[in-house]
């Protein structure tokens, strides 16, 4: 491994993948704890018309999927309130309808002679993060991670008992909503890293494994991060020598890690 270290892009993927890990710890922690994986679902689905609609304005993907993760998590915040559905039966709404409209939105463009490798969005083209890429996702995960450690205390609140938080005057409406618009961040950071359909999947099993040894909520947050960066190197590393493709590879590499230590810990 440190002989691949010499190349600049495998530095700047290893980099790369170590600014994700840096947020699907803390955030992937809130999704295990209140059971949002549906929704992440969502997001991720719903950024395929983020890209599609980026690259048809001549703008970066990543601001496509911001600005389509914000509004999708303002659309189901505002439905939610109207009570007349459940909110899974909302999210299969909005992640299928977001899904088929970034489809036909990619159809359309790729007729008018836009080259587009959907692939790379679909899951994720880490070795060819450039410096560019870098500086964005860096700004993107520290102002994650600020927004995210002033609205920790409140989210554990409220993942252990909702209804108390509202009593001790959590704001627990204006809560969720700074979590979902964080979520929609990580989703268009995690872009180039192990693309649209498996950052669900990032988000989820470090912290699942991280839960598997933790005492306390804050122990499981950091313990998440470093179970992630551990992930992210087994995969890029794993790529480089057996030639896989790296976002699948660091997604399995977390899911050794999930299984190997449901094996060994009880």
């Amino acid at each position: 491994m440190m002989a691949l270290l010499n190349d600049s892009f495998i530095i700047y993927a290893l980099a790369a993948g170590i600014a994700l890990a840096l947020v699907v710890g803390p955030l992937g922690s809130v999704v295990v704890w209140r059971r949002m994986a549906y929704f992440g679902d969502t997001l991720a689905h719903a950024a395929l018309l983020g890209v599609a609609l980026a690259i048809a304005a001549e703008q970066l993907p990543i601001v496509g999927v911001g600005v389509i993760g914000v509004s999708i998590a303002v659309l189901l915040f505002w439905l939610e309130k109207q009570r007349d559905l459940s909110t899974d039966t909302l999210l299969g709404i909005l992640s299928h309808s977001a899904l088929a409209l970034g489809l036909i939105v990619f159809s359309v463009i790729q007729a008018q002679g836009f080259n587009i490798n959907l692939m790379s969005y679909l899951f994720g083209d880490l070795l060819a993060v450039n410096q560019s890429d870098l500086i964005l996702m860096y700004g993107s995960v520290f102002i994650i991670l600020l927004v995210f450690s002033q609205i920790l205390s409140p989210l554990i609140s409220i993942s252990v008992n909702e209804e108390l938080a509202r009593v001790d005057g959590v704001a627990v409406e204006k809560i969720r909503f700074i979590f979902m618009i964080l979520l929609a961040m990580v989703i268009a950071v995690a872009l180039k890293v192990v693309g649209i359909l498996l950052i669900t999947a990032l988000l989820i099993i470090p912290a699942a494994t991280a839960r598997l040894f933790s005492k306390s909520p804050k122990q499981m947050v950091l313990l998440s991060v470093f179970i992630a960066i551990v992930a992210v190197f087994l995969g890029l590393y794993s790529s480089l020598s057996w030639d896989f493709p790296t976002g699948p590879a660091i997604v399995v590499s977390a899911s050794f890690l999930f299984f190997v230590s449901r094996i060994f810990v009880r």
